[in-house]
């Protein structure tokens, strides 16, 4: 598959594709023109490349993780390291529920202030 088609399947763009391969992560081969093909499960791949930037991960750990979602493998660094990472989401999840519950709690007395007169 070409990278134009990697990029549109997985919704990325082309310099993205780029990037993953500039950082390890994501990897083609030079067909005799000099185009670059990916194997078929590169887009999965690139899906999963962006879920694991969305939590956060550095480049570094997402090409740690890689091999892991490769071939099912752990060794007791990556194991822990994932673990991290987990503790890690699970505290960011709490500051962001924590942050939610804030807000509704402003929208509220905003609202109930509303049409009142009353400075808020």
């Amino acid at each position: 598959m070409r990278i134009g088609e990697v990029a549109a399947k997985a919704g990325v763009s082309v310099r993205a594709l780029r990037y993953y391969e500039q950082q390890e992560l994501l990897h083609s081969t030079r067909n005799p023109g000099g185009q670059r093909q990916y194997p078929a499960g590169a887009v999965e791949r690139v899906r999963l490349i962006q879920q694991l930037y969305s939590v956060g991960l550095p480049s570094r750990t997402i090409r740690e993780v890689l091999p892991f979602a490769d071939s099912g493998e752990v060794s007791p660094e990556l194991l822990e390291l994932l673990v991290a990472e987990h503790d890690r989401l699970d505290r960011q999840m709490t500051d962001l529920r924590d942050v939610r519950d804030r807000l509704r709690d402003c929208i509220t007395e905003a609202r109930s202030h509303q049409g009142t007169g009353s400075p808020s």
